[in-house]
């Protein structure tokens, strides 16, 4: 006995603090990760009966994502017999074991997923220092049925990039102006990650490494509570849970009543010490993929906790004239971090049995008016796209049954009988990610308050173009392999190689042999030749334009690498459509794409088209400045995408005069967006509709002006869209159409709607009346958005531009518009 009690002596002697490690107090500089990194693995080292620390994943830069586990000595030598029957109790868990609902519980506590939000990180090595210190009873007694898990970075690349901002412009004194220097990030700020997506709004969509890894290991896990660390505005004082309505219908009753718990406790600790806090405003429970929803739809409490600090460096000075120090922030996030601790440990056995009633009751009772969803097989690389999204976030689904079946068609919203043919994929709602599951596939979200904090529309179907049919009752299914397609043999003296233009590989394909050094073709119109039949946009390599290069081993090898299939074709002579020497089949040049940066250009905008080239379509793309490209960088490009934003050349004549220019000697532009509304504002040709005034002849006043004060977040619902969901007429003969039915659907997000084109221009994606399909749209918005164009081209002298009004790849989850972007850039104008 004497010798453990020495032994505690010794680790505790060993065990420094934060302020000791670091060597002064955390909240009075920056830390940079790897000494965070360092802090972790120190106490990890000093405490490892109570403490073990894993990287799970690292970020695009190669800096270390890291999780600990921290609980009492018994736990820690069985965690892994702790998680297995965490997974037991969700349904989870392949071993078929009964669980022990007597276990301990599971907190979460994730930190600094926006980068330069940076309070949070410090706050976790306080929160990692007095969970971990042994000669701290409360804490110990709470870990004896609780098991906190810390990642206390998610975004190690964003804060970096903000902190080495930070000390290059910190004097010895800090500065409390909010227009000083120190307080003016520049462009793209540290929120983001390298690739300057939003990592707390990626979740579900997983389209970053980080957020891959971190899903992965969530859901190894499945925490019953979890908490994401952010800051706000720095005039805004701290909130936490409960959250704001709109709450979505699969949240439960007692998940609504827990996070009203945790705020009780949370307020009484932050009473204590006399600090403002709100709850229940601004920040909802409704959109699936930030760090709050994705974790509530898949059996936890998840919740945000947002203190005042965006812009705050090491101190500033707020409007009401208090000096918030960076101190002051971590204090309050260690203060919540310590209190949701406290109060899980509290209410541990109730967690744990509420936990596993929500996944008995997924299965057994699954919410919603669909028991399964059958989606089809249009025999493109879309369907793979989705087996994959569900792989990555452990949604089961296998392949249909053949037969005939009868459920709601979500492209045209009837009740309808079809048939199941191979390659169907079925989800059936009972299973543990059921109410996830509902709220991805849902046509029609209910919402029981419209002032939402993001989009209010992502249906799977609409996002992926997959034609869905959601169904009363659960469905026979198949196993989730099929027999594998016998593997078509190429031909050394094929006349040529055809690939069908019908997906995101095909524009992989593309990118592959051109890069390459081959020649591509592509044909205007549908052909047949033999037995198959080959739609508009079809890929041709000949030997014609190709010779001295070994191209069956070139096709081979983008064809392996993209996952497309190729035919070999014995002939040029087609049995129906225009042989391969028409001029309906057309050379494709290689373009020279830039892509503009910078002030007022949104780095999210940015950063997904930037990701698309790099991580996606594999293929080169120049990042530059206006000024640069402007000034002498146009002529080693041919074609110039402006992601959303305002572009200040575009109100200067001069600057848009050498940019039309540029275009009428073949130039092409994309424009996406603001952009767009800019370019109309700039007499490019393509114009803003605009409504009619509206005059009252009845010669009564107007009281529909006279609005009440406290309503007027309410009154702007009328002219908001925050993410909707509406159908588009399609012109699918024009090149960027091709790959696509006769219909489209966009996620539109501003009121923006343009007058049609005329001669010289193309109206290839229009809306009509009666197109709105999902989503909050305010009243006066939905009843502007009819009969105008959305996407569309316009002949430039020998150039073109390009115009899509809403973003097709929004956020990289917006699948099916991959391909309208990859007509953009390849077919347009060729």
């Amino acid at each position: 006995m004497a010798i453990l009690v020495l032994a505690g002596l010794i680790s505790f002697a060993q065990l420094l603090s934060p302020e000791q490690f670091l060597g002064y107090p955390v909240g009075t500089r920056y830390t940079p990760h790897y000494r965070i990194v360092l802090y972790f693995q120190h106490v990890a080292q000093q405490v490892p009966g109570q403490v073990k620390l894993e990287q799970y994943g690292s970020s695009t830069e190669g800096r270390p994502l890291l999780l600990a586990t921290i609980t009492s000595p018994e736990n820690l030598a069985n965690i892994e017999q702790v998680r297995m029957n965490n997974l037991r109790l969700a349904n989870v868990a392949k071993d078929k074991q009964v669980p022990v609902e007597t276990a301990p519980v599971i907190i979460w506590l994730s930190y600094n997923v926006h980068g330069n939000e940076t309070s949070s990180s410090e706050a976790a090595m306080l929160t990692l220092y007095e969970l971990a210190n042994p000669a701290n009873q409360r804490f110990r007694d709470w870990l004896k049925n609780t098991v906190v898990l810390i990642d206390p970075c998610l975004n190690p690349d964003g804060r970096d990039r903000y902190v080495n901002w930070y000390t290059s412009v910190i004097g010895n004194r800090i500065n409390l102006q909010p227009h000083a220097r120190e307080h003016r990030e520049p462009w793209p700020g540290g929120r983001t990650n390298h690739y300057n997506f939003d990592l707390n709004r990626d979740w579900a969509w997983q389209s970053q490494a980080e957020s891959r890894a971190r899903v992965k290991k969530y859901n190894q896990w499945l925490p019953q509570v979890h908490v994401d660390f952010h800051e706000q505005g720095f005039n805004e004082p701290y909130y936490f849970a409960p959250a704001a309505e709109p709450y979505h219908e699969v949240i439960t009753k007692w998940q609504r009543e827990f996070q009203n718990t945790v705020g009780k406790n949370n307020a009484r600790h932050f009473d204590e010490n006399g600090w403002l806090y709100f709850t229940k405003q601004r920040f909802d429970l409704f959109y699936p993929s930030y760090g709050d929803t994705y974790p509530i739809y898949s059996g936890s409490i998840g919740m945000t906790f947002e203190q005042g600090g965006i812009r705050s460096g090491l101190g500033i000075l707020n409007e009401d004239g208090d000096t918030l120090t960076l101190r002051d922030r971590v204090m309050h996030h260690f203060t919540t971090g310590i209190s949701t601790v406290e109060v899980t440990s509290l209410n541990a056995a109730k967690l744990v049995h509420e936990f596993r009633n929500y996944f008995n009751n997924a299965i057994n009772k699954p919410a919603g008016e669909f028991k399964s969803w059958l989606v089809k097989n249009d025999s493109t690389d879309r369907i793979a796209r989705l087996k994959q999204l569900l792989n990555q976030n452990e949604i089961d689904w296998s392949y249909a049954n053949a037969g005939n079946l009868q459920g709601l068609n979500f492209f045209n919203g009837k009740q309808e009988s079809f048939k199941a043919e191979p390659g169907d994929l079925v989800i059936n709602a009972n299973q543990p990610k059921g109410n996830l599951i509902k709220v991805l596939f849902e046509r029609k979200s209910k919402l029981s308050d419209s002032a939402t904090y993001d989009i209010t529309a992502w249906s799977i179907p609409f996002a992926y173009g997959l034609k869905t049919y959601g169904m009363a009752n659960f469905s026979p299914a198949n196993s989730n392999s099929l027999p594998e397609a016998p593997q078509k043999t190429l031909s050394e003296n094929a006349y040529a190689y055809a690939i069908k233009w019908d997906g995101l590989n095909s524009a992989k394909f593309l990118s592959g042999l051109l890069q390459a050094g081959v020649r591509v073709r592509y044909s205007e119109q549908p052909f047949i030749t033999g037995s198959e039949h080959f739609d508009k946009g079809t890929l041709l390599v000949t030997k014609t334009s190709n010779e001295g290069r070994p191209l069956l081993e070139a096709v081979e090898s983008v064809a392996k690498r993209t996952g497309t299939t190729v035919y070999s074709l014995s002939s040029g002579f087609v049995d129906k459509g225009f042989d391969f020497g028409s001029d309906r089949v057309r050379i494709i040049n290689a373009p020279k794409v830039a892509l503009l940066y910078g002030e007022n250009v949104s780095s999210l905008g940015m950063g997904e088209i930037w990701h698309f080239f790099d991580q996606q379509l594999g293929y080169p793309i120049t990042i530059i400045s206006a000024n640069d490209f402007l000034q002498g960088g146009m002529s080693h490009y041919n074609v110039l995408i402006l992601a959303d934003g305002n572009y200040d050349f575009l109100g200067k004549k001069d600057a848009n005069d050498e940019l039309k220019g540029w275009v009428r000697r073949g130039g092409k532009i994309i424009a996406i967006e603001n952009a767009v509304a800019q370019m109309a504002k700039a007499d490019w040709g393509i114009k803003l509709r605009r409504d009619e005034d509206k005059k009252d002849e009845s010669g009564k006043t107007d009281y529909s002006v006279l609005k009440k004060y406290e309503n007027r977040e309410r009154d702007e619902l009328v002219t908001s869209m925050p993410g909707s969901i509406f159908k588009l007429e399609l012109d699918n003969t024009h090149p960027l159409g091709f790959g696509y039915p006769e219909f489209y659907y966009t996620l539109k997000q501003d009121p923006n709607i343009y007058e049609f084109m005329d001669d010289g221009g193309w109206n290839v994606g229009i809306i009509k009346k009666d197109n709105y399909v999902s989503g909050f749209a305010g009243s006066t918005v939905k009843e502007k958005l009819k009969d105008g164009l959305l996407i569309g081209t316009q002949n430039f002298g020998r150039g073109q531009v390009v115009y899509f009004a809403d973003n097709p790849i929004f956020r990289s989850f917006w699948e099916n518009g991959k391909l309208l972007l990859s007509n953009a850039v390849f077919l347009v104008g060729q």
